[in-house]
């Protein structure tokens, strides 16, 4: 009855618009009341919101995103679609390969899939129109190639899921690496496979020497400094998520101060805009832990993980249905608030069926991608129709063919769980 009333208590709040952090918040404070009264509800909201926002791993979340505030304001980005348009624009769709592989790049040095679709929008979009690319095929390649950014090193996503779990996060980002660069080449397959079905969606290209294309590569120095600085030293165990994000914010300051783009203004706007998300971040993180002692509270993790190991069917069955659940709410909630919903009653499941906790991660934020492509709520959808000013259901009819892609990686990661862990088990300690 309590859980009833705990969950009744959160989707009424999100039904009136309230944001996640607090709805999970003050349905968790109902919770407490309910089931262990004023004394166990004091006792817990006197302790757990600081000991929440004083975790040391929770540091680097402010740390890369203002890593990605300065990444934006010495326009890298910019740069590094010009190098791959010269690298890939010969192929067919080429512009839009480019922005796959800027998507990856710009990922490697952000971690936030808003900013990314929201780059790639404003850069590669009106080029790719511009070159008479047709628009479905263009927005789609915009809207995932920004999702790229929730796995690829240091995806805010994975970091997320880390803290909620109590897992490492330098393993779990290493873990998102290598299937990040997969699907970075299947989002540039399925470019190649649509346009080569109809060459009409996509211009042939221009043709560049390879003394241009390695001239090109110079604008490529400062990203893998950032990359060194950030995902080498967490995989070689030099340094931990939080130390390697310190040295990514300031070398991404760095390198805005060196390309002369990084002004007084410029630089109070960054760190304004880094501590408000690091703020809204933290409260959601508060509220999803006061919900979490409400679960605890009521054994409903519990009793949730005795209903479906008792189930007399195949672990791969119940991994699909979490899958399909996953995907179902994506249509309709937010992806971090899907994420801090789910993952407190998911994960316990998925380790009593057997299932490594760091490659359900992954899989977990791979399904996030979709769900941030998927109407009516496909939150890079609206980033890129609000950047560019075209009609959202365009850039929804663009996606479909990204969309079924990567239901096939996620069968194919899920079937393949090696792929995913391969890297973290080679990482230095």
């Amino acid at each position: 009855m309590v859980t009833l009333l705990i969950f009744g208590a959160l989707v009424a709040l999100l039904a009136c618009g309230m944001p996640i952090g607090f709805a999970m918040g003050v349905a968790g404070v109902v919770g407490l009341l309910a089931q262990g009264g004023m004394d166990t509800l004091m006792g817990i909201l006197s302790t757990a919101p600081f000991s929440t926002v004083s975790t040391y791993a929770l540091l680097s979340i402010p740390m890369f995103i203002l890593m990605a505030e300065f990444v934006i304001v010495s326009k890298i980005a910019d740069e590094l679609y010009d190098s791959m348009v010269i690298w890939a624009g010969r192929l067919p769709g080429g512009l839009a390969i480019a922005t796959a592989f800027a998507g990856a790049g710009f990922g490697a040095i952000c971690g936030s899939s808003t900013a990314g679709a929201a780059t790639l929008a404003s850069i590669s979009l009106p080029a790719m129109l511009r070159h008479g690319y047709e628009p479905k095929l263009a927005n789609g390649v915009v809207a995932i190639s920004g999702t790229l950014a929730m796995l690829i090193p240091p995806a805010l996503a994975l970091v997320l899921y880390g803290l909620l779990t109590e897992l490492s996060v330098a393993k779990l980002l290493m873990a998102g690496l290598v299937p990040g660069l997969l699907v970075t080449l299947l989002i540039a397959a399925t470019v190649l496979l649509l346009v080569w079905l109809e060459p009409s969606r996509a211009p042939p290209g221009k043709r560049y020497s390879m003394r241009e294309k390695i001239l090109s590569l110079r604008v490529t120095g400062a990203m893998l400094v950032l990359i060194t600085l950030v995902t080498g030293v967490i995989y070689l165990g030099l340094a931990t998520p939080t130390e390697a994000s310190s040295l990514g914010a300031l070398g991404a300051c760095g390198i805005a101060l060196f390309r002369g783009r990084l002004t007084f203004k410029l630089f109070t706007a960054a760190i304004a805009n880094a501590a408000r998300t690091s703020a809204m971040i933290s409260m959601i993180i508060v509220g999803a832990h006061v919900f979490g002692y409400a679960l605890t509270l009521t054994q409903t993790t519990q009793h949730f993980v005795a209903m479906i190991g008792a189930l007399p069917v195949n672990r791969f069955v119940i991994m699909a249905l979490i899958l399909l659940l996953k995907l179902a709410l994506g249509c309709f909630l937010d992806q971090v608030a899907i994420l801090l919903l789910t993952v407190p009653i998911m994960v316990p499941v998925i380790v009593s069926l057997g299932f490594d906790p760091i490659w359900f991660g992954v899989v977990l934020v791979l399904t996030a991608e979709v769900g941030m492509i998927t109407p009516p709520v496909g939150m890079n959808c609206f980033v890129v129709a609000r950047y560019t000013g075209r009609p959202v259901e365009e850039i929804f009819a663009g996606i479909w063919p990204h969309f079924i892609a990567h239901i096939l990686a996620i069968i194919f990661f899920t079937a393949f769980p090696g792929v995913v862990l391969w890297l973290p088990t080679t990482m230095g300690h």
